[in-house]
């Protein structure tokens, strides 16, 4: 009886570890596709569009920011990306959150 409450026990204490895996996503984009992303914004010279918020890794962009999509060859095209405050930006486009910030 006494290791079936363990079990349990166990069960129930590794049930939020196991939550939080399933929610949490990791960006993985080698040093090419960041090289291939600047190049492509070098050649298409969007507009930087202009906010007060932070710009940062998991910020959430404002709905007024426009996304523009990349070409499949660029190897990143489950984002979008934008200029803001001079920064290019990869997002997350169903979240709008900033994925990767292109130096």
């Amino acid at each position: 009886m006494k290791m079936l409450v363990l079990a349990a026990g166990a069960v129930l204490l590794s049930a939020p570890a196991l939550a939080q895996s399933s929610t949490t996503t990791t960006t993985t984009i080698t040093t090419e596709q960041t090289g291939k992303v600047r190049s492509y914004v070098m050649k298409e010279k969007p507009e930087s569009v202009k906010i007060t918020k932070e710009v940062s890794v998991g910020a959430e962009l404002p709905n007024e920011v426009q996304l523009r999509t990349l070409p499949a060859d660029v190897g990143v095209s489950e984002y979008s990306y934008t200029v803001v405050n001079g920064q290019t930006v990869l997002v997350e486009p169903r979240t709008r959150k900033i994925v990767k910030i292109i130096e």
